[in-house]
């Protein structure tokens, strides 16, 4: 039978007060911006608690082994969360949508395309969130610009081609969708469009008001399974109204809202690494100095980068760079969805190894629940050594030792290190997860199929382009580390607007 998560990170501190013990006794995240706040910060966390968070939520996708026109400005959605340490870790955000328009908390997940809310009605849903947030259905029927989406209509083809939507043989029936998990739940429903409702910034300091019509579904969603993967999106710990995908295909809300020159094809966010978390997100280009691209692999459902080698304390690691192709079976994935990282099987102990081979001799190693661990009084960036990720281009990310570390536990001056990089049990896919994303800037452009990236302090303002061909630019300012309203803006600052826009959605029921 496996333990709780509470057991297990009871268990890692035992085995760390021991060795401590034991130790001691022989010694001599206004403008275009996205508010972000983590929900669970890593510090104290059961890696296996993380590790079981990321399985259920990319199941379904099979990636964890072992079990248009001129664009008008930059969206801004207000973005909240909690730093409470007993959930798992999630960013979401409020879309208004409706007429008259209803408010709906939605998770920001990058590794998923379609937008979706939980309609009424809504059998075995949570009516409470233990992320203080009142939850709401939606209801197409009370919506006077509310329209089902029918299996003829050009968009619901798309989606047929990327098997985002299923049909039944009449083309006038509903366009719909079923997502399966690889926990036994899932969520399936009908296309509408409606009317959503943001806040656009003007880089030239004007406003405008626009309107356009775009996809998301209501749905239903199936908890099947009654081990601690099923019905992730259903515990009232983190329950919230539905799923707002960032992916690149046609349905997602950037991609519509680009081809109907409201927004660029391009997204940026900058996560805080501190506990409190927070940070920024925006729909438009982040333009800082510093920043490096990669190209982004075609063809792909992900966010996929050529990595070619990964260098430990200035040395290669003996990893055949074929390991990394991207294929159907292979590849490295960037999920700010995913809280921890995962390695592909073949590089994890080559990784693991150097990472043991290179810390102080004053670091004191040890082996917690599977997971390589790490005792020190020092700083782990004097303790421990420092990681480049090396990808096409000859392009560098550092990756910092509190990017592959995990705080577990600490004694006195004694603290606790796991290494948070899990290994892909029989994958030959990489996952890049918040852990390693924390304290750098990522840029998304889609529009030239490639991904930027820089070492950044997210809790300062960024520079956001606003118009395409120009140079020009909005100076964001900082929010509440709490999701409420923002602190007072920099100077010269453009105001929001409302925009409504009509689009195609998703909402869900779940029983």
């Amino acid at each position: 039978m496996r333990r709780p998560p509470e057991f297990a990170a009871m268990a890692a501190v035992a085995v760390f007060a021991a060795l401590v013990l034991a130790a001691g006794a022989g010694a001599a995240p206004l403008p275009a911006a996205l508010r972000l706040e983590r929900a669970l910060p890593h510090k104290g966390v059961a890696v296996e608690h993380l590790r079981e968070r990321d399985r259920a939520r990319h199941g379904r996708r099979g990636l964890l082994g072992g079990g248009g026109g001129g664009v008008a400005g930059v969206v801004d959605f207000p973005v909240e969360g909690s730093a409470n340490p007993f959930m798992v870790g999630l960013y979401f955000t409020r879309v208004k949508l409706g007429s008259p328009p209803k408010e709906y908390f939605v998770q920001i997940d990058t590794g998923s395309d379609i937008l979706w809310v939980a309609c009424s009605p809504c059998t075995g849903c949570p009516s409470s969130s233990g992320l203080n947030i009142q939850l709401e259905f939606f209801n197409p029927d009370t919506s006077s610009t509310s329209s089902k989406i029918p299996c003829s209509d050009d968009r619901c083809t798309a989606a047929l081609q990327t098997s985002e939507a299923v049909c039944q043989t009449s083309d006038n029936s509903p366009c719909g969708y079923t997502f399966t998990y690889g926990d036994g739940s899932g969520t399936s429903g009908y296309y509408v469009s409606d009317t959503m409702y943001f806040d656009t910034v003007m880089g030239n300091e004007q406003t405008a008001n626009s309107s356009a019509s775009i996809v998301f579904g209501y749905s239903s969603l199936e908890a099947l399974c009654s081990n601690s993967q099923s019905g992730d999106l259903t515990k009232t710990d983190r329950a919230v109204d539905g799923i707002f995908g960032f992916g690149q295909h046609q349905l997602s809300v950037v991609s519509q809202l680009n081809s109907l020159g409201v927004s660029p094809k391009v997204f940026s966010h900058c996560l805080k690494g501190s506990d409190n978390g927070g940070g920024i997100l925006v729909l438009g280009e982040i333009v800082e100095p510093g920043l490096v691209y990669t190209p982004l692999v075609p063809s792909q459902p992900h966010y996929n980068l050529n990595l070619e080698s990964i260098v430990v304390n200035g040395q290669k690691l003996p990893i055949d760079s074929s390991l990394f192709t991207t294929s159907n079976t292979q590849g490295t994935i960037v999920d700010s969805g995913t809280t921890l990282a995962y390695l592909a099987d073949g590089a994890y102990d080559p990784f693991v190894n150097a990472i043991t081979a290179a810390v102080s001799p004053s670091v004191r190693s040890l082996v917690s629940k599977g997971n390589q661990c790490f005792v020190t009084s020092s700083s782990v960036d004097s303790s421990f050594p420092t990681v480049s990720l090396y990808f096409m281009g000859g392009v560098a990310m550092t990756v910092k030792p509190e990017n592959y570390l995990l705080q577990q536990a600490s004694i006195d001056n004694n603290v606790l290190w796991c290494i948070g990089w899990q290994r892909n049990q029989g994958q030959q896919i990489t996952i890049l997860g918040d852990l390693v994303l924390k304290d750098k800037i990522f840029v998304y452009d889609l529009a030239n199929m490639r991904m930027g990236w820089t070492d950044y302090d997210c809790s300062t303002s960024v520079n956001v382009t606003t118009s395409s061909g120009k140079n020009q630019y909005v100076n964001t300012g900082q929010f509440d580390v709490n999701g409420a309203s923002p602190r007072p803006p920099y100077s010269g600052l453009v105001p929001a607007v409302a925009v409504a826009v009509a689009l195609i959605f998703g909402g869900f029921s779940r029983r």
